[in-house]
């Protein structure tokens, strides 16, 4: 793992402005690769995450031609926060992204969302006319129990206000994340420096916008279900499931490979929601299957 960083290609960063019911706002974006590749990957993260969280796979991705772009949504990372947390919703950052693709004057992506991004990207490639080439869905699904919704409400909710060093934030993280499975040292700590920014009082503050937990508010969470989006893909997709996820059940990601773009289902053993994608073995997997011909894994462990 530590050659794969050391011998990364530089990134570049950079913002959008895009719009919302009330007002413009930025979106950042970290670049990876050859801003001239005409094979270009969009990695978009999850709830309280940041585009960060996916620099190893970028690296390996950047390697390989690809031109990478990991954003950071609206509320998270450096990205601009929102006027009205009713619109830290899926509509927005559906919006945004397609902002952002216009801006980099591409035509085609294969898109990599974790969670969150992978609704985004279930919705957008299950449009007609759909920029989405191939897409890669890690531990998530059309439908969502809302048991797993809750508990995520509940961790946003009672997340600490700030934290007095980074190796608290680390600690923090090593918990609440515990799911995403194991991890090095390094990992962890570039989590946690991605994760906080420093405040004025010398502390260490979330980096996101706390008010994207009023939509998981008691009375508000109710399962979610995407089944007319995942019925109209028609792009070859890949589903990686974390075997002890509680977001994408077994059952779902049966349906997932049976019905629509009929998936390709990969389960990543212990971890839950959600695999990392830091790890060499979980990198060859997605890496593996955007470049091969066929979008298939020849894998024991996929199965279809």
């Amino acid at each position: 793992m530590r050659a794969i960083m050391k011998a990364r290609p530089p990134f570049r960063t950079s913002f959008i402005r895009s719009i919302s019911k009330q007002h413009f706002h930025r979106i950042a974006y970290t670049e990876w690769g050859d801003p001239d590749s005409d094979r270009v990957a969009l990695c978009v993260h999850g709830l309280s995450r940041s585009g960060r969280d996916f620099d190893f796979l970028a690296a390996s991705l950047a390697s390989r031609g690809y031109r990478v772009i990991c954003p950071d949504l609206a509320g998270r990372g450096r990205s601009g926060w929102l006027a009205d947390p009713e619109d830290y919703a899926l509509p927005q950052y559906s919006v945004d992204m397609t902002v952002l693709l216009a801006r980099l004057g591409v035509e085609r992506v294969d898109w990599i969302g974790t969670s969150l991004g992978g609704l985004v990207g279930m919705i957008l490639a299950g449009l007609p006319d759909s920029p989405v080439r191939r897409l890669v869905i890690n531990d998530i699904g059309p439908f969502i129990p809302w048991a797993a919704l809750r508990r995520i409400g509940d961790n946003l909710r009672e997340a600490p206000a700030d934290f007095p060093d980074l190796i608290a934030a680390e600690n923090y993280f090593r918990e609440i994340l515990t799911h995403f499975g194991e991890l090095t040292k390094e990992q962890w700590e570039h989590l946690a420096a991605h994760s906080v920014m420093a405040t004025p009082e010398g502390r260490y503050r979330l980096r996101y916008d706390r008010r994207i937990a009023e939509a998981f508010r008691p009375g508000r969470v109710y399962n979610v279900s995407l089944w007319g989006y995942w019925d109209a893909i028609t792009c070859p997709v890949l589903v990686l499931r974390g075997a002890e996820s509680d977001l994408l059940l077994p059952e779902t990601a049966a349906q997932m490979a049976a019905r629509g773009p009929h998936a390709q289902v990969v389960e990543i053993p212990e971890c839950g929601h959600a695999p990392a994608l830091m790890g060499d073995e979980q990198i060859g997997i997605v890496t593996s299957w955007l470049t091969s011909p066929g979008a298939q894994l020849n894998s024991p462990s996929a199965t279809r």
